[in-house]
């Protein structure tokens, strides 16, 4: 088939009540077994859905079941759509398997981890979460966060590379500034913090030293004086001594 048959089970309820195919070729058309179909005539099989006409739908002719009931050999085809409907843009947040949806958190850890300029709205069109989900995992207040794994959310199929990539551009745009403030307070080389850290020690290595020179040097200044002032007190204990004999 060239083209994938909208509502197969109605198509085959309305094929089965309105012509004369046989089983096998509206089995064949529908993409369902012939004892399927069977089951749809004798009404043990989609007993409430009502028929879709697939000639009014524009996916068979008129003249491709006349065809098909003249040879019971012949499988009908899919008519080609006239009208090329675009594709709707998503809007809100992306849509997210239920099989996923348990993955959602890891994806969020490994965002906020690894793309921390991200803003809450990018990463819920990108994973299709809320963003209390946000807030409780960056936050570790997730009543699962114990058990949180960061994973890539393109590995676990939440969103596309090129969706993270463009994302992570437009979150981008703010970085300048955000680099800006921190080239005045804390960014620096490797090299640039080993050479100030080297010559902070250095530094303070030659003022200990000189502290302690000082405090030496202080210490015999007082030693000295402590020892005048005894000298001169036994000199005048001596001197007091020989007038009293």
């Amino acid at each position: 088939m060239s083209q994938t048959l909208l509502m197969p089970k109605a198509t085959a309820v309305w094929l089965v009540d309105n012509t004369a195919l046989s089983f096998e070729q509206i089995a064949a058309f529908c993409t369902l077994h012939p004892l399927e179909v069977q089951g749809i005539a004798d009404g043990d099989v989609a007993g409430g859905i009502m028929g879709v006409n697939p000639i009014q739908n524009g996916q068979l002719t008129r003249e491709e079941i006349e065809k098909a009931e003249a040879d019971p050999n012949y499988r009908m085809k899919v008519s080609d759509p006239k009208v090329r409907v675009a594709a709707v843009k998503r809007k809100g947040p992306r849509y997210t398997p239920i099989s996923r949806r348990n993955e959602r958190p890891n994806a969020i850890k490994w965002l906020v981890r690894n793309h921390p300029e991200l803003k809450d709205a990018q990463i819920m069109r990108l994973v299709g979460t809320t963003k209390s989900t946000i807030d409780s995992v960056r936050e570790n207040t997730h009543w699962n966060a114990a058990n949180l794994t960061a994973m890539d959310p393109v590995t676990l199929g939440l969103c596309s590379q090129i969706d993270l990539d463009l994302e992570v551009k437009r979150a981008s745009k703010d970085a300048p500034a955000q680099n800006e403030i921190a080239e005045g307070t804390t960014l620096l080389t490797a090299e640039e913090a080993l050479a100030r850290a080297g010559g902070r020690s250095s530094a303070d290595a030659e003022a200990g030293y000189g502290e302690e020179d000082g405090g030496r040097s202080s210490h015999g200044n007082d030693d000295e004086l402590d020892a005048d002032s005894v000298f001169s007190k036994l000199k005048s204990l001596k001197s007091d001594t020989a007038d009293e004999d």
